[in-house]
């Protein structure tokens, strides 16, 4: 497994960002490898959907749990990638920090590749909290 993390400190309280990153459909506005959503069941906070992701346009299963105001926790459970993206906040002041970690290889003959992908990962991961900030500061 590879772990990649990124941060970002916002200047917006964290129910702002909150509403933001918990718009589970507008995934693919921010996160640029993140092609198209497609939600499939919802219990709960719990809801289980079908992702097409920019590398070769895979589809993923994923099992995303919310945490209201606190994390997003996105199980990878059928497709290319395997693990785990978690999506954390917490507010400071008026000021909200946003990380994500991913835990994550690729699956199968593709898990040769994990390194490679890895700094695409970082590199969309620091681009999508720039632009959840962005929007957030609005």
């Amino acid at each position: 497994m590879v772990q990649i993390q990124a941060s970002i400190e916002i200047d917006a309280p964290i129910d702002k960002v909150w509403s933001i990153v918990s718009d589970l459909d507008s995934e693919p506005k921010f996160w640029r490898g993140t092609k198209e959503v497609r939600n499939i069941s919802k219990d709960g906070n719990t809801i289980t959907r079908e992702v097409t992701i920019a590398f070769k346009d895979s589809k993923c299963m994923q099992t995303v749990t919310l945490y209201p105001k606190e994390k997003i926790q996105i199980q990878f459970t059928k497709g290319v990638i395997e693990g785990t993206k978690t999506l954390t906040l917490a507010q400071a002041d008026n000021k909200t920090r946003l990380d994500v970690l991913w835990d994550m290889k690729l699956a199968g003959m593709m898990g040769m590749f994990t390194g490679m992908i890895k700094k695409h990962i970082q590199s969309g991961s620091e681009q999508a909290l720039d632009s959840i900030k962005q929007e957030a500061q609005r």
